[in-house]
């Protein structure tokens, strides 16, 4: 079924759409951020749980960006693709659109880069078993900015921050 220790984007790729009803709406009357990042969480765990086959932990979540606001009745969908895989840790990003349901359009709202590390029965950190296949410039060129923001997270470590 996969190439030997290795599965594509696609074999991992997770989608969720949500309606938005009025427990999702804050007190502006939008999208309340912290139902999104529970969205975010799960999907992107999904995402890594299906490239890993095992269970996975989230340990980051950073460049998380909010375009444009949602409301009571609008169409969510969540795409989230792995972008990289390490020793014991998967980063996928997480791109969130609202549907035109006319159209099928797809407008974005808003994207997360998240860091799920794979662990065990004791909840330890585990190697993945199962390196990224690339197989398009796009994937391509999102493997390499998940190498830049890689460094730029090593570096702020050291630095303290």
């Amino acid at each position: 079924m996969y190439e030997k220790g290795m599965k594509t984007v696609s074999e991992s790729r997770a989608e969720s759409t949500h309606a938005l009803r009025y427990p999702d709406i804050n007190g502006q009357g939008r999208l309340f951020g912290g139902r999104l990042l529970e969205w975010i969480d799960e999907i992107a765990g999904v995402a890594a749980m299906r490239h890993a086959g095992m269970n996975v932990a989230t340990v980051s979540i950073e460049h998380l960006e909010f375009k444009k606001p949602a409301y009571l009745n609008d169409t969510l969908v969540m795409v989230a693709n792995v972008t990289h895989v390490g020793r014991t840790s998967i980063e996928v990003r997480v791109d969130t659109y609202l549907e035109d349901l006319k159209t099928g359009m797809r407008r974005s709202i808003n994207r997360a880069f998240l860091t799920e590390v794979c662990i065990d029965e004791n909840e330890k950190p585990v190697p993945v078993p199962y390196g990224l296949k690339i197989e398009t410039v796009s994937e391509q060129a999102r493997w390499e900015g998940a190498e830049k923001r890689i460094a730029i997270r090593k570096q702020a470590q050291r630095e303290g921050f």
